[in-house]
């Protein structure tokens, strides 16, 4: 049988290796989530200058302003995809991101909690005679942080959700106006006509 600051020795030694693997592995979830976002920007930036490089020859090869204004009104729509396919994959990393780094830290968290809660009943049989509405009372603290961290939790959990479905409907929302940019512009053009 252990005394107890034997117990709150290794509670502490416990609660320790606890913060560094929660430390190690969100650290680890913000580099692959860096990781993701360097790739990105290098790929976005690679085409991007091909792209650009290949309209400048187009556009140097223009043999009048009307051929010239041609080539540059037909880059705008697919500019404009690439610009809407990197920001859907910029939040898709972001949200990822943000989903790994919850369940990593929840995954420490719920683990830490589980250890007090074996510290305070293992302590609990151990406590002198006369203690017990200390110890109810300290265990009805600690039911009522699980409650809020749980309540936190799910809140979190919506907060995110709302923010990709946000992001997400205004990417659509984009996207729905770069597809109906060609048409208007059209209906414009034959309108002066």
């Amino acid at each position: 049988m252990f005394s107890i600051p034997e117990q709150f020795s290794n509670a502490t030694k416990a609660n320790f290796e606890s913060q560094f693997a929660i430390f190690s592995s969100l650290t680890n979830k913000t580099f692959e989530g860096v990781e993701k976002l360097v790739d990105l920007n290098l790929t976005a930036a690679k085409a991007s200058l091909e792209d650009t490089s290949a309209t400048a020859k187009q556009l140097l090869a223009a043999k009048d302003p009307q051929e010239f204004f041609s080539v540059t009104a037909s880059r705008a729509q697919p500019n404009a995809e690439k610009a809407i396919a990197y920001s859907r994959h910029l939040a898709q990393i972001a949200s990822g991101t943000a989903s790994e780094f919850s369940k990593a830290a929840e995954a420490q968290i719920l683990e830490t909690n589980r250890k007090v809660i074996s510290l305070v009943d293992e302590v609990s049989k151990n406590a002198p005679a006369g203690t017990e509405n200390a110890v109810a009372l300290f265990k009805s603290a600690l039911g009522s942080a699980n409650a809020g961290y749980e309540q936190f939790t799910r809140t979190a959990k919506q907060a995110a959700e709302a923010y990709e479905a946000n992001v997400n409907a205004a990417v659509n929302q984009f996207t729905a106006a770069v597809k109906s940019a060609p048409a208007a512009a059209a209906n414009s053009a034959a309108a002066a006509a």
